[in-house]
């Protein structure tokens, strides 16, 4: 027992100490940096500052402004102000800028956990910090931070301290300051929000992603009766107001006003910049970054054009990416949301990634494949069909173009639920623990993905079967111009490129003749793939088209999941047609070229439909029974027709009719026949006939007895020779 103790006072001694001495640090570096570091009014006067984007020519694409509705502190009811005190800084009336309690218990945290995670921050500390620093957790910045809020406390009132606080600090989704916050979220100013929403603003500071009632509603429901409780503690509200408070709904209401800018191509640039630098946009800007994209603005341009061609009656998005993948090259939308990586279902779109090409890849099935499509139950699951309606045998390329629903199933159920996700997975598609069954072949999956990643994944037809993960940003600058980020994208092999190009193959047919056929008059090759969810009314609605320049997906949907006026992947499809013809107007596009890994084969039909076998064609097979199609090297069809190859002669029918000879016999329009009479020894031609079907009848003068029988031909096409059958049964006649 008393080494124990003696343990833990040695250990709370060594820990005392280190406070003591990181503590004393501090001041000393307070002291010494107290000169050296500029205090800058202006930059919390004027806190309109900018981030600086560039497109893919390095000009300037847009100022993009990071400010707010300024709002006076003397407008704001009590309880809001209170709210933001009472959960960020309960003594913030009470110090001079520095909590130096607080700042020693995190400094025991910090060195307990052995991490610098615990910052203590005052109000005051974090107005320096969104307007002076950067949000780097090092001892100088922490300095830095101190001496400057020192001398904020010098400048301004209390009163002023946190009136610029709360016009400044972020709020999520783009919103700076509680003005832009209230609006943006509940659709009011700040001076009207009630103690609820107050609270549910004041509790997303913390972490404004995690705590969005947007996003995560009950978190935001916990953190808000969080600051409530505080509130409480504080007695700033009574009991009976917290508990009225605490128990009622977050009534979001999203005021339109801001939905292109949430979903414009430069809010995505700044997002993706946030999370390179591991930094708010405010420190970005006030940092000074330089930010260098793939924008490009004729694609831009043509893609904003086509959706605003449209009366859209829902809210929508586009994306266009670069066939290899890595570049983002335009995105526009409109949602009171940002949705960029909402995710949704997918729907059929998911089909191509998921389904198809994870079983051309195991050399599972070839786009000749016949699959029945018919009603099935497999452990009560029973995927249906639109309009319940079912073609029997189909082939592959037919079911990805038509898009129908049991094939997708069967199909997956023949490659494997693990090794079709495995697949998808590798071209960035996220699954859900639940998506462990055979609906997510339709795009039954538990959350779904995002537009971004759904087009994503497809570049990987368009890269011959390699994936890269597709960004905004080529490179950042620092304010000096020196690179401290540059894009290097890396790319791994999913898929074959056989593969690749007959899935591509396929899809072309979908726009030719399937549900993407209102591209089939583009003057330029192009794979498409349509979805919907949803029956009589669809929630979502999808176009994913590529060439070998462009990867674009158009989505239509709602961000509360209602459903949309429109039943189909019509609109997105013209949508899609608008952008592509506008994007290639003055240019030429390349078509899709066939690599070595792949071979065109004649296939006998007739075993085809009768047996729903592919069997290659034999030499003998009249071409009006072959058809052409494309096969992997690694899956071709492994043997030849046997049809054709060997022939009988037909059974002879005769009789005298008139002082003729009538013979008739049952033809084949793929064979030759020809009827001989001999009479007194000697063997004669009397007809030869070919491409018919069906009772033949001939008619012969006849004079004495002669006998009458049919041999058979059939033509090797390679090498033009014959095969020919035995005579037929003779048929004897006398006058």
């Amino acid at each position: 027992m008393k080494k124990v103790v003696k343990k833990v006072l040695l250990y709370s001694s060594i820990t005392l100490l280190c406070i003591i001495v990181i503590f004393s640090l501090f001041i000393v570096g307070t002291y010494l940096f107290s000169d050296k570091v500029q205090f800058d009014l202006n930059k919390i006067k004027y806190s309109n500052v900018s981030i600086y984007l560039f497109d893919n020519n390095n000009r300037p694409i847009k100022d993009n402004t990071m400010g707010s509705s300024f709002v006076k502190l003397h407008t704001l009811n009590d309880y809001t102000i209170q709210a933001f005190i009472s959960i960020e800084d309960k003594d913030f009336y009470k110090h001079h800028g520095l909590n130096y309690k607080r700042m020693a218990m995190a400094m025991l945290k910090n060195i307990t956990s052995f991490k610098l995670k615990e910052g203590a921050s005052t109000i005051s500390q974090q107005l320096i910090k969104n307007t002076h620093l950067t949000n780097e957790k090092t001892f100088t910045r922490k300095i830095n931070e101190i001496v400057l809020t020192k001398k904020l406390e010098k400048n301004l009132t209390k009163d002023q301290i946190l009136e610029y606080y709360l016009n400044i600090i972020y709020f999520g989704d783009s919103c700076y300051g509680i003005e832009n916050a209230s609006r943006y979220y509940f659709s009011k100013s700040a001076k009207d929000l009630t103690l609820s929403e107050s609270a549910t603003l004041a509790g997303m500071i913390k972490s404004p992603n995690a705590y969005s009632p947007i996003k995560n509603m009950e978190k935001s429901k916990q953190r808000r009766n969080i600051v409530l409780n505080e509130m409480l503690d504080d007695n700033k509200i009574s009991f009976d107001t917290y508990n009225d408070a605490r128990l009622s709904d977050i009534d979001i209401k999203i005021t339109p006003i801001l939905n292109n800018t949430l979903n414009s191509y430069q809010s995505a640039v700044i997002n993706e910049a946030c999370d390179i630098l591991n930094m708010p946009a405010k420190n970005i800007a006030i940092g000074e970054y330089n930010i260098y994209t793939y924008y490009d603005a004729d694609k831009q341009k043509s893609l904003v054009d086509s959706f605003n061609s449209y009366d859209i009656n829902s809210d929508y998005l586009g994306i266009s990416i670069s066939a290899d993948g890595e570049k983002i090259e335009a995105y526009y939308g409109n949602a009171p949301v940002e949705m960029l990586n909402a995710k949704r279902q997918p729907g059929s779109a998911i089909k191509p990634i998921l389904v198809y090409a994870p079983a051309l890849n195991e050399n599972i099935i070839s786009p000749l494949t016949q699959i029945n499509d018919e009603y099935i139950n497999i452990n009560g699951y029973s995927p249906k069909n639109v309009n319940d309606v079912y073609h029997g045998y189909v082939s592959v390329r037919d079911c990805v173009s038509k898009s129908l629903n049991i094939p997708a199933v069967k199909v997956l159920s023949y490659t494997g639920i693990d090794k079709s996700k495995y697949y998808a997975k590798r071209c960035g598609i996220e699954f859900d623990k639940k998506d462990d069954n055979l609906s997510i072949a339709l795009g039954g999956m538990a959350y779904g993905t995002s537009l971004k990643q759904l087009t994503n994944a497809y570049s990987v037809f368009s890269n011959n079967g390699k994936f890269t993960e597709a960004k905004f940003i080529n490179y950042i600058t620092d304010k000096n111009g020196k690179i401290v980020y540059h894009n290097k994208p890396i790319s791994s092999t999913v898929l074959r490129d056989d593969t690749a190009y007959l899935m591509t193959d396929m899809l072309k047919t979908c726009a030719k003749s399937g549900t993407g056929r209102k591209l089939s008059d583009t003057k330029f090759e192009v794979a498409t793939k349509t979805g919907t969810v949803g029956n009589s009314k669809n929630t979502n609605a999808y176009n994913i088209s590529y060439t070998t320049s462009d990867v674009v997906g158009i989505w239509l949907g709602n961000a509360d999941n209602s459903p949309i006026d429109y039943v189909g992947g019509g609109l997105p499809t013209d949508i899609m047609k608008l952008y592509l013809n506008g994007i290639y107007k003055d240019k030429t596009v390349k078509p899709f070229s066939m690599p070595n890994s792949v071979d065109k084969e004649n296939i006998d039909t007739l075993s085809l439909n009768n047996e729903h076998i592919v069997y290659k064609a034999n030499n003998y097979i009249p071409q009006r029974y072959i058809t052409t199609e494309i096969f992997s090297r690694f899956n071709p069809p492994k043997e030849k027709s046997t049809k054709f190859i060997s022939v009988s002669p037909p059974h002879l029918y005769g009789k005298v009719e008139n002082g003729k000879a009538v013979l008739s016999f049952d033809a084949q329009d793929y064979l030759i026949y020809e009827i001989y009479c001999e009479c007194d020894g000697e063997q004669k031609l009397l007809s030869e006939i070919s491409n018919q079907s069906g009772i033949c009848e001939q008619s012969f003068d006849i004079s004495k007895r002669s006998q009458y029988f049919i041999i058979t031909k059939i033509k090797n096409y390679a090498d033009n020779t014959e095969i020919i059958s035995d005579k037929s049964n003779i048929v004897d006649l006398v006058v």
